[in-house]
């Protein structure tokens, strides 16, 4: 796995995704200051892009600065709620347009998320770009298609003292 000082990255992180597996899996918030520095590994920043769901609680607007302040252009949309009271709100196709197009500029796509439905996004952005592909996420949660597909994986739950926040980090007992 090369990385050197050189490389423009790009990193793109589906923080709905990660906030929903730090919750479930040890009742914590991810740091993402230091997935973003993680991710960088001392080589080029061109762009970090969060992708955020708006639900209009009291919290998530200094959340949302906070992501501005440690570097993030922030992505955001409404969260969906349906006629019978289910609610939707994910960014996988957006995030993935925006990947495609920034290829073009980077050497490294870092994507931040578990999710498996981006192992075609990868393959696209290996085969058909020349970019190399690196996933962050948690272990327990990163679909194992995604894990076999990209060059490199950084797994969150090997070293939570790094990138959960210390506040609120326990471990949730298996039911």
């Amino acid at each position: 796995m090369i990385k050197h000082k050189e490389q423009r990255v790009g990193v793109f992180v589906d923080v709905g995704n990660m906030y929903h597996s730090a919750k479930n899996l040890y009742n914590s918030r991810v740091n993402f200051q230091e997935v973003l520095k993680s991710a960088i590994a001392s080589r080029k920043l061109i762009r970090a892009c969060a992708y955020v769901i708006k639900s209009q609680t009291q919290e998530e607007q200094s959340f949302f600065e906070a992501l501005v302040k440690q570097g993030f252009d922030l992505r955001m949309k409404d969260l969906q709620v349906f006629a019978g009271g289910a609610k939707k709100g994910d960014w996988d196709v957006g995030m993935a347009v925006d990947a495609i197009k920034a290829a073009d500029k980077l050497d490294v796509i870092i994507l931040v998320t578990g999710d498996g439905d981006f192992v075609p996004l990868v393959t696209y952005l290996r085969e058909n770009k020349g970019c190399q592909v690196e996933v962050i996420g948690f272990g327990e949660t990163t679909s194992l298609k995604l894990k076999e597909a990209v060059d490199d994986f950084i797994d969150i739950s090997e070293d939570i003292g790094t990138y959960l926040l210390r506040e609120t980090r326990t471990r949730r007992r298996s039911r």
